[in-house]
């Protein structure tokens, strides 16, 4: 009589789903503004008044500076919200009009950091690197980061996706993030750093209807 062989470990077949994913958008601008309009407006902004420490500075005496400066880049980064709210919240109402609400400027000096923080009264939130150093990065946080680390603390030998609780990602020059305004981040000090590191932030809100009036959730800003 004929026996049946017994599957191996190998003949089991298993997925790794990894399931709610954080959405970091990134895209490099290939268009180089040559007039030097650009450069001219950003020194504008600064002459303006920075405020902060000596390493980490920022326009807030000017917020908003995509209102009046930085035509060009401010058009790049609308183009690449639209695409970002189309792909990662696929709203049902495509009439919603996502737009910048604040924009400033970061200037972090050779040894200067920014905090680790997030974005209150924002929905996506962005960065578009000016100048930097070709090493520079970004850190962004997980969430879910202190109830990873309860009730067991690991000591983890390799980090990947699953077990990581921060995540450092590269940027460059003519570089621009979008992300939830939720996720935490910060930038670390580089201490190879040469020469200022220059970076556009902004805030975005939403107008039109959200939500449906049959949920009794219908919310029109």
């Amino acid at each position: 009589m004929k026996q049946s062989s017994q599957p191996s470990a190998d003949d089991h077949i298993s997925k790794l789903y990894g399931i709610f994913p954080t959405s970091i958008y990134s895209v490099k601008r290939k268009y180089l503004e040559e007039t030097g309009e650009e450069e001219k407006e950003i020194e504008d902004i600064i002459k303006e008044g920075m405020l902060g420490t000596k390493l980490h500075q920022q326009s807030l005496k000017n917020s908003t500076i995509f209102d009046t400066k930085l035509k060009n880049i401010k058009e790049f980064c609308e183009k690449h919200i639209k695409k970002y709210v189309k792909e990662v919240i696929s709203p049902k109402n495509e009439e919603l009009d996502f737009y910048i609400t604040q924009s400033w400027l970061n200037i972090v000096k050779p040894g200067g950091y920014i905090h680790r923080h997030s974005h209150t009264n924002s929905i996506i939130s962005g960065a578009f690197y000016i100048s930097m150093e070709k090493d520079d990065k970004i850190v962004f946080y997980d969430p879910n980061s202190k109830m990873k680390n309860r009730p067991l603390k690991f000591t983890i030998k390799d980090d990947n996706a699953w077990n990581s609780l921060n995540w450092i990602l590269p940027v460059e020059e003519n570089q621009l993030l979008l992300f939830p305004s939720w996720l935490e981040h910060s930038v670390e000090i580089n201490e190879k750093a040469t020469k200022d590191r220059i970076s556009i932030s902004f805030n975005t809100f939403v107008k039109g209807t959200l939500g449906e009036r049959q949920k009794l959730n219908e919310l029109t800003l």
